[in-house]
């Protein structure tokens, strides 16, 4: 088996339901290879918090156990990704005088009035997670995508900052510490989803991304190229699961099962005499149900988070300029006619994202679920940051690091090496690391 190469991304997905771990590299046409996958059943996670280390980190080892057998590469470090219901999020701004306006903005001047995000004060027992440029500004020049190479006085730029609690993000960590890897960078999961289900033409005209998963439902809203709000709905499929199990008073492992093969999303596209029959218990006879009462009950649980999705879009105020409408994602959205009812229910034009845009012909077909839609987007976003840190290794005239699968969000092992850079403000995956480091050395 290989050690991780330079060009190779993994994306670790830990769900409410399932823990996907995703092995890719970026092909010479710029797509996504995918060179091999592990899922696993996640045991140890509800609505997308751990609450259960021991559990999750059997789950986290077997599908990484999976992936490794089927890319034959040694996973080492991965890009985790994080929601639950305590995240949130604001925007701000930030700027810095250059020293020398004659001289081309460097990443590394990006990297720093991004850095200086993280000294922001949170209210206690939060943590900014992540800090994501929306657009730059220099010298009063507004709109700006990419001002690397630019010249100017002034460098500013218009932050979406992501926040979450100091606990959840640590259990996460502690997680995928104990399972023997090391986090290259906490990833807000909606944004992971919409870098593999979305197209630039979509996040120019306005559109929502919603992710349906097992425990939450995350969004994420862009227009003019920018992301303009994200949100974790602390509901998702399994909830669904829980109604079916109720109403039909079968066991969960059945209702799951009723719902993915026989579920829809209208009630009215069902007749009254399909009927399925359901394994009774040990002794009992099988119990028969009807997919147009199968249908209801889902229905109505959907109705309120549609609902719920619909007041987030609208609490971002940009329901009215997202001409891409609504795009679905994740496990949940693979329901049938869910289109349709999100569609009915909000009055936006609606589809369905699958993330094989971005893949190679080698494995889009595989992989083009919705359910892996996170996964995949962790392997991009991955790739993106990696692309970043070469840019600072070839400024900083080394190339000791490049492609080391080491990133500026990391401390990594070359501490000196990094300190200008995380030395305005420390980032919350770096104060974790820091926090072990201590912990392990006390322990000694």
């Amino acid at each position: 088996m290989e050690n991780i190469e330079n060009d190779i991304i993994v994306g670790l997905d830990i769900g409410t339901t399932k823990i996907a771990c995703i092995v890719g590299q970026k092909d010479e046409f710029g797509k996504i290879e995918i060179l091999g996958y592990g899922k696993t059943e996640s045991i140890g996670v509800k609505r997308g918090v751990v609450a259960n280390i021991e559990n999750t980190v059997k789950s986290i080892r077997k599908a990484v156990e999976i992936a490794e057998e089927e890319s034959e590469v040694e996973i080492k470090a991965v890009h985790v990704g994080i929601a639950g219901q305590h995240i949130r999020s604001q925007q701000h701004r930030g700027n810095i005088i250059r020293d020398d306006p004659n001289k081309e903005i460097s990443q590394a001047e990006i990297e720093k009035l991004k850095m200086d995000m993280y000294k922001l004060n949170m209210s206690p027992g939060e943590e900014i997670i992540d800090v994501i440029p929306q657009d730059y500004i220099i010298d009063n020049e507004e709109g700006i995508r990419e001002p690397r190479g630019m010249l100017g006085s002034t460098l500013e730029a218009n932050f979406h900052i992501i926040i979450g609690q100091t606990a959840a993000a640590k259990n996460i960590y502690t997680c995928v510490k104990k399972a023997g890897l090391e986090v290259e960078a906490l990833i807000l999961e909606p944004i992971a989803s919409s870098m593999a289900v979305l197209s630039d033409e979509e996040k120019e005209a306005g559109v929502a991304l919603v992710d349906i998963g097992g425990g939450t439902t995350d969004i994420a809203i862009f227009q003019d190229h920018i992301i303009r709000h994200t949100a974790v709905i602390p509901l998702g499929g399994e909830i669904i699961t829980e109604d079916v199990k109720e109403g039909c008073s079968i066991i969960k492992r059945y209702a799951e099962e009723l719902k993915l093969k026989f579920g829809s999303a209208l009630a009215e596209k069902n007749s009254d005499n399909e009927v399925v029959a359901i394994p009774g218990l040990r002794g009992r006879p099988p119990k028969e149900i009807t997919l147009k009462n199968l249908a209801n009950i889902i229905e109505a649980r959907l109705k309120d988070i549609i609902e719920l999705i619909d007041f987030e879009i609208k609490n971002s105020g940009f329901k009215k300029k997202l001409i891409g409408g609504i795009v679905l994602t994740g496990g949940g959205s693979q329901l049938k006619h869910m289109d349709v009812f999100t569609q009915y229910n909000t009055g936006m034009d609606t589809r369905i994202g699958y993330p094989n845009e971005y893949l190679s012909g080698k494995n889009s077909d595989k992989m083009a679920a919705p359910m892996f839609a996170t996964g995949i987007g962790l392997v991009i976003e991955g790739v993106r940051r990696s692309e970043i840190q070469n840019n600072l290794d070839e400024e900083a005239g080394s190339d000791k690091g490049k492609g080391k699968g080491k990133s500026f969000f990391g401390l990594g092992s070359k501490k000196e090496k990094r300190r200008e850079y995380i030395e305005p403000g420390t980032s919350f995956l770096n104060k974790i690391k820091a926090f072990f480091e201590d912990d392990s050395a006390m322990g000694q």
